[in-house]
């Protein structure tokens, strides 16, 4: 299995003149910092692979052990295509992957850890919000039906972590080269539900904290909670 991070955007939201990723956090680290000592606490430093973009030299001198992949387009592109770029190198494996802004107590990897072993295709998901801005989801028949946005009566927000199994990574990879430029990534995914019956769970993580910094706001909890 490889970890993909996503960390080729601007952030304008949150205002930095740095990489998201690079933020400061009231614990004394960055949450990139953050992110990469929870995943090693379950998987091999190694297996870190990092898209990067605006301001790529902040990331990678900070970070000089990881392996990154560079989309020179991250500006008028969005997950979609960062991700993109990363599985077309790994087509033959499984793959947990993360947004960069993700803040998430690293307990969370215990209750995904049996899905990765099973090569289990999941979303992960926080069952206790459904924020009107961020990405829900719908079931039929315990697996996912509906992922975006504008999902309707959603049953929880989409939290960021993710994996596809070996077997549909490339199912995955062909419907993410249809998505739009200003896509995310999970339109690949819908698509793939869609149009492939591709069978995704939805893994509760909502007994644990995980939550995506976009704005000043998301910042402020997230210092408040760790």
């Amino acid at each position: 299995m490889k970890i993909i991070i996503l960390a080729a955007g601007v952030g304008s939201r949150l205002g930095n003149p740095f990489p998201k990723p690079l933020t400061p956090l009231n614990n004394g680290k960055s949450i990139l910092e953050f992110q990469i000592e929870n995943i090693q606490s379950k998987f091999k430093l190694d297996d870190i692979y990092m898209v990067v973009g605006f301001k790529k030299d902040l990331i990678m001198e900070r970070f000089p052990e990881l392996t990154y992949i560079y989309n020179p387009f991250f500006d008028r592109t969005n997950t979609s295509k960062s991700l993109l770029q990363a599985l077309r190198k790994h087509q033959n494996t499984s793959v947990l992957w993360l947004n960069g802004d993700v803040v998430f107590d690293k307990l969370i990897l215990n209750i995904l850890k049996p899905y990765i072993e099973s090569n289990t295709s999941f979303v992960a998901v926080n069952k206790s919000k459904v924020g009107e801005e961020e990405v829900k989801y719908t079931l039929e028949k315990n697996y996912i039906n509906k992922l975006s946005k504008t999902v309707e009566k959603g049953l929880g927000e989409a939290v960021g972590i993710n994996f596809i199994s070996s077997q549909d990574i490339k199912t995955f990879i062909k419907r993410l080269e249809e998505c739009d430029d200003n896509d995310y990534f999970e339109k690949g995914l819908e698509l793939a539900i869609e149009k492939d019956s591709l069978k995704i769970k939805a893994v509760d993580i909502s007994a644990y904290n995980c939550m995506e910094v976009d704005f000043i706001e998301d910042l402020e909890n997230v210092n408040n909670i760790f």
